[in-house]
């Protein structure tokens, strides 16, 4: 199966919690491809490199690349993401343009959604965790 792993599960399994245990059998699955939007590795950088500082970033960095391959914002998932941010925050709150390329990106790559963030509950798209 194809997955865009989200920040969020990033996150959870960086963090060892019951989440991120469910999070780390696909993630360190041979049979699985991951995908890692830019934007989700810039959230995860930021938020390590404030919390425990920029070696843990860059480890976690590199692990991320390892695991996963790296999704650019092309214009044609640009496009798409503009296009589900418009739609997205009409009915859900807190619906933020990062969630739209994470999304976009999903729909034009025919992944799965890997995430435990609400915004993306009950979603076709989504394999949620908790």
């Amino acid at each position: 199966m194809r997955y865009v792993v989200d920040s969020y599960a990033w996150l959870e399994y960086f963090m060892g919690t019951v989440a991120g245990e469910k999070v780390k059998k696909i993630i360190e699955s041979s049979e699985d491809e991951k995908l890692t939007p830019t934007i989700c590795v810039a959230e995860i950088y930021a938020k390590v490199l404030r919390v425990e500082g920029l070696e843990k970033a860059e480890i976690q960095r590199a692990f991320i690349k390892l695991r996963s391959a790296i999704v650019s914002l092309t214009e044609e998932i640009a496009v798409e993401a503009a296009k589900l941010d418009v739609e997205m925050k009409k009915s859900v709150a807190g619906w933020g343009i990062a969630d739209s390329i994470v999304l976009g990106t999903a729909r034009k790559k025919k992944a799965k959604v890997l995430t435990g963030d609400e915004h993306f509950l009950n979603m076709p798209e989504t394999i949620f965790i908790e």
